[in-house]
């Protein structure tokens, strides 16, 4: 799981989520290995050692995802808390950023685009991008409506006085 730059109000570091998929990464390594040595050399120890890194590695994904959890809470209220703020966001690093991250999505897109017909899990990489492109196409969209929808209201109110 990736933390992909994203950090819940309050967590001051990385570390949290950097450790817990790294605890995770080993428990679980180490539940197969502890499994398969148990099986080979037929261990009871060693079975019993290898489902108790399934369940620590287990503790550690549910974890990660209360940490999930509450980027997804913090996602939700930050716009709303912004809103009541009065803050102001910088479009032009907004649309910088917006703009890379599609073209990063098209590259990849493109890159997949030999592989859709291949494995499921392929497939299912080509269509999450593919969504992200279209997405964003949207998002544009729909922002361009709403910049015409409000021109529109303001040359409305303008003419009313003439």
């Amino acid at each position: 799981m990736s933390e992909c730059g994203w950090r819940p109000a309050g967590l001051k570091t990385t570390f949290q989520p950097r450790a817990l998929c790294v605890a995770l990464g080993l428990n679980a390594v180490m539940f197969v290995v502890d499994t398969a040595a148990g099986l080979h050399a037929d261990s009871a120890s060693l079975l019993a050692d290898g489902l108790d890194m399934a369940t620590d590695a287990s503790v550690y994904a549910v974890a990660l995802l209360a940490l999930a959890f509450l980027v997804g809470v913090g996602v939700v209220l930050e716009p709303v808390l912004r809103a009541f703020a009065g803050a102001e966001p910088d479009g032009l690093w907004i649309m910088a950023i917006g703009l890379l991250a599609l073209a990063v999505n098209a590259y990849v897109l493109r890159l997949l685009a030999r592989q859709r017909s291949a494995e499921v899990h392929m497939r299912a990489a080509w269509i999450f991008t593919r969504a992200d492109v279209i997405a964003f196409d949207l998002a544009i969209g729909l922002a361009i409506g709403l910049n015409v929808i409000k021109d529109a209201f303001e040359i409305v109110r303008e003419t009313r006085g003439v």
